[in-house]
């Protein structure tokens, strides 16, 4: 098809003028969803801020068609700009059809999308990409499976056809060939078509397929150096160019195996493992088969195997051994396709702050549009829906945590990113631990499939509640503190209170997780008796209820006159240390700060 990427074009619509022409083009676009602007329109997708929604679909790469003027699409992604070679399509489409407008990417479709949409409109698309209105082809982007090996030299080739100069072509390119190219056998420009390393210059564009695959096998924790080297010596061996390679591919047991990765990262492109019964299935093609391979990983070669399961296709360089690993190459065959291998999963574990968006970090806002899936708690995926895309939800009740992360490592093993959404700090109190106990002993419910402890695991640092609470009510941890979940659920109650008696006397700022529930009300109150034997009666103490939420609400009281009857499950608790002091500002504020000893510092 026209667009030049697997996901799902979006079809914007601000009023009810566009429905008709919407619901046109999804049915002759296939692979379409209508976005409605809420209140305005009814489509697939409802969205309140178009600004956020908008620029979801465009990072996340989706083609966007906008129903509407090209100036706002113009405006609301301006933000959005930095990289014309990785921009997904964008198109402004008047709602009666009669203009039809690239904006963006129009070598990634945008230019074929747009005269395809023309077409269904009746109308010409008003195509501006020089290379696209003389010749039909750009020459700077070629089709997403080629690389152009010198593009410094595009625009001086450019100019010599736009004088009129003829090419020759050597190699084989449909998308050269159907061009308005001027082709000459004796043209004095050239273009090559080729596996090989070539030397292109101003008069002489080399593109390179990404036709193929290199198969690599490896001991567990092979040097990393190692497996570079015999990456760049199978190559060389066959005189073949870094830029033709479309993949690293491998066995699903090594899609944990930092080497193979990073040879994978090397060359910057994706890394691809197959289960053994698709190996198996190319046993008769390999020219280095191996008993020894066979009675260990159940495949009598790894690395030829893979590259033959990716390409379907021929060895170019048979296998090569170096003291740790082994490679091969292999090439597509002719009209073949090739035949992508599972991605090693990932699971991130986000944490999106208290609740405010001001306190998503960056990282965890990139992680959870990057991912494939969410899986969380209801409530927490209420409040990221402006995050989402396309993303697959996942929804658990309050509780089930071990269930959750369970089913996130196990959806990672079939080669998806999957986001473990919680609030707060996923590491603090919450659900990171989780991932690496259910690797490393399986928790309460037993053992994880041998392919989920092959994940990547990525836990991405948020705003913690006791953060949080420091920040709204002055500077409390401003000297040593520590943190106390009053939940016995799963800590015994002597271990809460030996904490508690700890913390009393080492005369740490102490904040209070979990500190009381409807069936947990007494812990609190034997922590605050617990520490009025350490600390004066007018020690601070601070409960902040629904941080970064509309109904937020932070206190402060002293250790004399807090009542645990103010305090509920939403509430974090912080109490002072002996040296915390209160101090009220002119605007009738009292905040609290805990003073690091700067009056006593010798200057």
């Amino acid at each position: 098809g026209a667009i030049m990427t697997n996901k799902q074009t979006a079809i914007f619509i601000f009023s009810k003028r566009g429905e008709v022409l919407a619901e046109r083009l999804k049915t002759e676009l296939g692979n379409a969803a209508i976005h409605a602007l809420e209140g305005r329109a009814t489509g697939d997708v409802s969205f309140a801020k178009a600004t956020d929604h908008m620029a979801n679909l465009f990072k996340a790469g989706h083609p966007i068609i906008g129903l509407c003027a090209s100036g706002i699409l113009i405006r609301l992604l301006s933000g959005s700009l930095q990289d014309k070679w990785q921009e997904p399509p964008v198109l402004a489409v008047a709602e009666d059809g009669s203009a039809v407008v690239p904006l963006l990417g129009g070598h990634h479709g945008a230019n074929d999308l747009a005269r395809d949409i023309a077409a269904v409109c009746e109308t010409s698309a008003a195509i501006t990409t020089s290379g696209d209105v003389h010749f039909g082809v750009a020459l700077d982007q070629p089709p997403t499976n080629y690389v152009l090996a010198n593009p410094a030299d595009a625009k001086g080739f450019m100019a010599g056809l736009l004088q009129g100069e003829s090419v020759k072509i050597e190699g084989a390119a449909s998308w050269l060939e159907e061009s308005k190219l001027p082709i000459d056998a004796g043209g004095a420009l050239k273009i090559s078509i080729s596996n090989k390393p070539l030397e292109g210059s101003e008069n002489y564009l080399v593109y390179h397929k990404k036709n193929l695959v290199l198969g690599m096998g490896s001991e567990r924790g092979a040097p990393v150096e190692d497996a570079i080297a015999l990456a760049e010596k199978a190559l060389n061996d066959g005189g073949l160019s870094p830029h033709s390679l479309a993949a690293i591919a491998s066995i699903d047991l090594k899609s944990d195996e930092t080497a193979i990765h990073a040879v994978a990262n090397h060359f910057g492109v994706p890394a691809w493992f197959y289960d053994a019964t698709t190996l198996n299935k190319y046993e008769s093609q390999l020219k280095n088969p191996s008993d020894v391979v066979k009675a260990e990983v159940g495949v009598a070669g790894v690395a030829e195997g893979a590259a033959l399961a990716a390409t379907n296709g021929t060895l170019l360089v048979e296998k090569i051994k170096s003291p740790h690993a082994t490679a091969a190459i292999a090439a597509l065959g002719d009209g073949a396709t090739l035949q992508e291998g599972q991605a090693r999963g990932r699971v991130f574990l986000v944490g999106f702050g208290p609740g405010d968006q001001k306190w998503r970090s960056a990282e965890s806002v990139t992680l959870l549009q990057t991912a494939t899936d969410w899986v969380g708690y209801d409530l927490y995926l209420d409040l990221i829906q402006d995050l989402k895309a396309d993303q697959k939800e996942h929804r658990f009740p309050l509780g089930a945590e071990e269930k959750r992360v369970r089913h996130a490592l196990e959806l990672a093993s079939s080669g998806r990113d999957v986001a473990v959404v919680c609030s707060g700090d996923p590491g603090i109190f919450a659900m990171a631990t989780l991932a690496y106990e259910l690797i490393d002993t399986g928790a309460a419910e037993g053992e994880v499939t041998p392919a989920a402890k092959r994940v990547e695991i990525i836990v991405a640092p948020g705003i913690s509640a006791f953060q949080a609470a420091a920040a709204r009510a002055g500077a409390p941890i401003g000297h040593d503190f520590c943190c106390i979940s009053l939940s016995d659920l799963l800590t015994s109650r002597d271990d809460i209170l030996k904490r508690l008696k700890a913390a009393a006397e080492g005369d740490f700022v102490t904040a209070f997780y979990n500190p009381r529930s409807k069936r947990r009300v007494t812990l609190l109150d034997e922590a605050f008796d617990t520490l009025r034997k350490h600390r004066p009666a007018d020690t601070p103490v601070i409960l902040a209820t629904d941080l970064g939420r509309p109904a937020e609400h932070v206190r402060v009281f002293t250790l004399e006159t807090v009542n645990s009857e103010d305090v509920d499950m939403l509430t974090l608790v912080m109490v002072g240390s002996s040296n915390s002091k209160a101090v009220k500002t002119g605007d009738g504020k009292t905040w609290v700060y805990t003073p690091r000893g700067y009056d006593r510092k010798e200057i």
